[in-house]
C-alpha cells in the first residue's frame, strides 16, 4: 500500500487535469511494481479514484504487453511455434484492448480442446478427423465469419473472437490451430491471397464458412473471385509466425484509417517478424 495513500487519493481527485496526469504518469512509471498498490486504490469508496486506478492499470498493461510482444516478434521461436503464436495473440489483445478477460478466454480454449479430443477418439482417417473438427467448431460452437465487419479490431483479436464466436478468416483459422494443438490434432494454416484456410493432412477447411470442407474446385473458385490462376504454392501450409503476420496485416490496414500511432506500432511488429532471428 502506498505510504502516501491519502495524499495520492486527494491528488487523483484534483480539479486540475494537468496535476492528475502528472500523478498518473509518475505512478504508472513504476510499471508492474505499482500493480498491487493500484489494485488497492480500486477499493476506495470514490468512483473517480477507482476509474483513475483502472486507467493506470490498463496503461501499465498496455506498455508491458507492447514491450513483450516486440521481443517475441524479434525472436519468434523456430520450435513450438504454435505456443508462441498463442502467446503473441494474447499479447496483441493486451496491447490494443486492455482489460479483456484473457484468463476466461484461455479457459474456454482448454475446455473446448478437451471436448474436441473426445470427439476425435472414433475418428480413424484424416477425413474423419477433419469432419469432426469442422463440425465441432463450426456447428457445435458456432464460429463463423462476420462479412459486415471483417477487419475490425473485434474480429481480429483472439479473446474478442472467442467471446463473439465471429471473426475474420485469419483469426478464425488461428482458433482452429490452437484447438487442434490442444486436442493433439495437427492443423496447419494455408494463406491464400486475400483469404485464409486450414488443413489437416490434405483436407482443407474454411473456418470462415463454419469449417466447410473444400475440394479443388472450391479452392479454384476462391481464386477466381480475385482473377487469380490456380497455383499449387497457394495451398502450401504456412508457419505460425506467418499466421500472426496476417493478423497484424489486417489490423494495420484498419488502423491506417483509424489511428496512425497504432498503425506505426503494428508496422514495427511486422518488420520485426520479417527479420531472421540471430542465433
Amino acid at each position: 500500500m502506498y505510504a502516501q495513500r491519502d495524499a495520492i487519493i486527494r491528488l487523483l481527485r484534483d480539479d486540475d487535469l494537468h496535476t492528475v496526469e502528472l500523478v498518473k504518469e509518475q505512478l504508472t512509471g513504476e510499471g508492474s511494481r505499482a500493480t498491487e498498490d493500484l489494485l488497492d486504490l480500486l477499493t476506495v469508496d470514490d468512483p473517480v479514484v477507482r476509474w483513475q486506478a483502472r486507467q493506470m492499470l490498463n496503461r501499465i498493461d498496455i506498455r508491458e504487453a507492447r514491450m513483450h510482444l516486440r521481443a517475441l516478434c524479434r525472436d519468434f521461436p523456430a520450435e513450438d511455434e504454435t505456443a508462441a503464436l498463442e502467446e503473441a495473440a494474447f499479447l496483441l489483445a493486451r496491447a490494443l484492448l486492455p482489460g479483456l478477460d484473457r484468463e476466461e478466454a484461455r479457459h474456454e480454449l482448454d475446455q473446448w480442446g478437451r471436448m474436441l479430443a473426445k470427439r476425435l477418439v472414433k475418428a480413424k482417417s484424416p477425413s474423419d478427423r477433419a469432419l469432426a473438427l469442422s463440425h465441432f467448431v463450426g456447428q457445435e460452437l458456432g464460429f463463423h465469419g462476420d462479412s459486415d465487419e471483417d477487419y475490425t479490431v473485434a474480429n481480429a483479436l483472439l479473446p474478442k473472437v472467442i467471446e463473439s464466436r465471429m471473426g475474420n478468416p485469419t483469426a478464425l483459422g488461428l482458433l482452429y490451430l490452437l484447438l487442434g494443438a490442444r486436442a493433439g490434432l495437427e492443423i496447419e494454416g494455408v494463406s491464400l491471397p486475400g483469404y485464409f484456410l486450414v488443413r489437416h493432412d490434405s483436407i482443407l477447411m474454411d473456418p470462415y464458412e463454419r469449417g466447410r470442407i473444400l475440394g479443388s474446385a472450391d479452392c479454384a473458385a476462391l481464386l477466381t473471385r480475385q482473377n487469380l490462376p490456380i497455383d499449387p504454392d497457394f495451398l502450401r501450409p504456412v508457419a505460425p509466425r506467418t499466421v500472426f503476420r496476417g493478423i497484424l496485416t489486417g489490423l494495420y490496414a484498419h488502423f491506417l484509417r483509424e489511428d496512425r500511432a497504432v498503425a506505426t506500432l503494428l508496422e514495427g511488429w511486422m518488420h520485426d517478424l520479417d527479420q531472421p532471428s540471430v542465433v
